[in-house]
């Protein structure tokens, strides 16, 4: 299939990947499959995660379509590039199914099709709650799922922290074996079986991580649970409520003070 936006961004990526020194470790490229479609499922611990979570394809030659906020569709840099490369844009607020309609449509066609099941960026680096789109997804277009984990990426760009583009930074990615869901099966509990599998692949990415906070304070970016200063999925749990409440609550006082008021 032609892809005339999207190979060359991925040249370019890699380019600049290449110019910031990058170090990437990818295992288990070899359980991309050759053809066909399939649920590419990735934890989301920075705002790269899709960039680099397209990698682990490559080897096979293959594309990832990830599905992305429809916000990054309306920008005007972004947007032409993400049509161009044939990503799918989700429409929180309210056109979800169409989404998840052209996702199936995809699979259907042979497409890998890129899921952040957490949904969100988790600023524990735990693995969040799952959403059960992915598993749904894979059960209707009757493709596999294809469990993922980055680790590292959290360190160059990710919410609540400033970019770091020191060089030299390590990007670990792991790819775990593809399952297809029985027919019939729990879309709940194929979606706890993906997070189990996708713990597994997590505890094995952190293991392998080789690299280390640059200085005695650079623990940031590593879990409580190993010994960093992340917050706990508690923690940044309570974190984001207060910070949406914060943001509903400028809403309300903008829109006391609009037009009419």
């Amino acid at each position: 299939m032609a892809d005339p936006v999207y190979r060359p961004v991925v040249v370019l990526a890699k380019t600049v990947f290449r110019a910031l020194g990058l170090r990437f470790t990818i295992t288990g490229d070899e359980h991309v499959p050759d053809t066909g479609g399939a649920v590419m499922a990735l934890n989301h611990i920075g705002y790269l995660d899709f960039t680099f979570g397209g990698l682990a394809a490559h080897p096979k030659r293959r594309l990832v379509r990830f599905m992305a906020k429809k916000e990054v569709f309306d920008h005007r840099v972004s947007g032409p590039l993400m049509r161009g490369m044939k990503h799918i844009p989700v429409d929180r607020g309210g056109a979800a199914i169409e989404s998840y309609h052209a996702a199936v449509e995809a699979l259907r066609r042979g497409e890998i099709v890129g899921v952040f099941p957490e949904a969100t960026i988790s600023e524990s680096y735990e693995l969040k709650e799952f959403k059960t789109g992915a598993a749904r997804m894979a059960m209707e277009a009757g493709v596999p799922l294809l469990p993922v984990v980055l680790w590292g990426s959290q360190r160059v760009y990710t919410k609540g922290h400033p970019r770091d583009l020191t060089r030299g930074t390590p990007i670990r990615i792991v790819v775990g074996e593809p399952f297809t869901p029985a027919p019939g099966s729990d879309p709940v509990e194929v979606t706890a079986d993906l997070k189990a599998r996708m713990a597994v692949l997590l505890d094995e990415a952190r293991a392998t991580y080789p690299g280390g906070p640059r200085t005695p304070d650079d623990t940031w970016w590593v879990p409580k649970a190993l010994g960093g200063t992340a917050p706990t999925l508690e923690e940044a749990a309570v974190r984001n409520a207060e910070r949406n409440a914060a943001r509903a609550a400028k809403k309300a006082r903008k829109g006391a003070t609009g037009p009419g008021a």
